[in-house]
């Protein structure tokens, strides 16, 4: 029996981070406990605009994290084919401006190991029917469309199946008990029964994205994260059949992602200092429209669906003398015993893409925490449909 099969960890958040994770450690024999404050991928995970990033759109500025982005979309279109729409991308100029950012974008890209393609831009036409006319330029690149909620769920699912995880949705975590320099245990309070109840583990994990400072200020500890909300606005009918984004440097409005039967117009971005105060502004949504329509001019044609805002959990800290998108869209995992406690991990930051890495990222970091040599799988292992979350094929405990 391996020695890690009488070992308990309590994963705060379910994201996608925290469910990965939850998986990851699965597979290495681990007992895992999940909570969640309320449906899992509630927080940012439900809410973004799915895009399977290849990691052009940071080549330019981060060329470890563009290759990372490419690897965890290879491995990601591999382990979990029901979530993932492999219909590419194209980066397009419609201005000068944007003409002079093309042969340094491929070049990035390229250098990244990144395909990236200028085409014709009659050809782009052909691929996007709805495109502006005047285009100046197309470059093709190997991105995709991410179903948030249904690739976290296959996660889920899959940690399920192995019999060794528990998951418990609507549970806020009230307060952390600790002894000396170790955690004990969480106080989780039930937001539906109001019932109060005490989780004690060996070792526990901060995955809650925006909220991980507020997990680490339970026990005193200052935790460099940035909530960056931003709002996202939908209508209805697929007006791209790929992923098209501006070719220029990253800024607000400047994706179409086709989602389902929807198209999607991102981002905009702020700072809040409350991931839970995050809603969509009436002039984000006025200019999503109209950045839209720039791209497709007749964007404006397509029945509006909803407009929603999601706090990206943003790994340091920001001044208003900067620009908050400078900052790193990398993950960090982080071993607090260097605020002195000792089975205190957080993992903060990255991507929808890179949520499979991050789980690997932090579940080897327990593993040489504690001595074990168990090594990841989740590379490697297709997983399992959404759909059994809910059949109940398997003998795992939610509740």
């Amino acid at each position: 029996m391996m020695a890690q099969n009488n070992f308990h960890i309590v994963i705060i958040g379910g994201g996608g981070t925290g469910i990965a994770t939850m998986y990851d450690l699965c597979l290495r024999g681990f007992n895992v406990t999940l909570v969640e404050k309320g449906e899992l991928t509630s927080g940012t995970t439900g809410r973004h605009h799915g895009q399977l990033h290849c990691g052009a759109r940071y080549a330019m500025g981060d060329k470890n994290i563009a290759h990372e982005c490419l690897v965890e979309s290879q491995i990601l279109r591999k382990i979990a084919p029901e979530a993932i729409e492999y219909n590419m991308g194209m980066f397009v100029a419609l201005d000068d401006q944007d003409m002079s950012y093309k042969n340094k974008f491929i070049s990035s890209c390229l250098a990244a190991d990144i395909p990236a393609q200028e085409i014709p831009t009659a050809l782009a036409k052909e691929y996007e029917k709805e495109l502006n006319d005047n285009i100046k330029a197309s470059v093709i690149v190997p991105d995709g469309t991410i179903d948030p909620y249904r690739l976290a769920i296959s996660f889920a699912a899959s940690a399920l199946k192995t019999q060794k995880a528990n998951i418990k949705v609507y549970s806020k975590v009230i307060s952390i008990n600790k002894k000396s320099n170790y955690i004990k245990s969480i106080n989780i309070k039930n937001n539906i029964t109001n019932k109060v109840e005490t989780i004690s583990g060996d070792l526990f994990i901060n995955a809650s994205g925006a909220w991980a400072d507020n997990i680490c200020n339970m026990v005193d500890i200052d935790l460099d994260v940035t909530p960056s909300p931003g709002t996202m606005l939908a209508a209805k009918g697929r007006i791209a059949n790929m992923v098209v984004s501006r070719l220029h440097k990253a800024g607000d409005g400047d994706i179409v992602v086709p989602q389902r039967q929807l198209s999607i117009i991102g981002s905009t971005q702020w700072i809040s200092n409350d991931p839970e105060l995050v809603f969509p502004y009436k002039e984000d949504i006025d200019f999503l429209k109209k950045s839209a329509k720039a791209i497709f001019p007749n964007f404006d044609k397509l029945k509006y669906h909803t407009a929603w805002a999601a706090a990206r959990p943003l790994f340091g800290s920001y001044s208003k003398d900067s620009d908050v998108r400078e900052l790193s869209r990398d993950f960090r995992a982080i071993d607090h015993s260097v605020n002195n406690i000792n089975n205190f991990l957080s993992i903060v930051g990255g991507k929808a893409t890179t949520l499979r890495a991050m789980g690997e990222i932090i579940s080897d970091m327990v593993c040489k925490k504690i001595g074990i040599d168990e090594k990841c799988k989740t590379a490697d292992i297709k997983l399992e449909n959404y759909r059994l979350f809910y059949k109940g094929g398997f003998h795992g405990k939610s509740n």
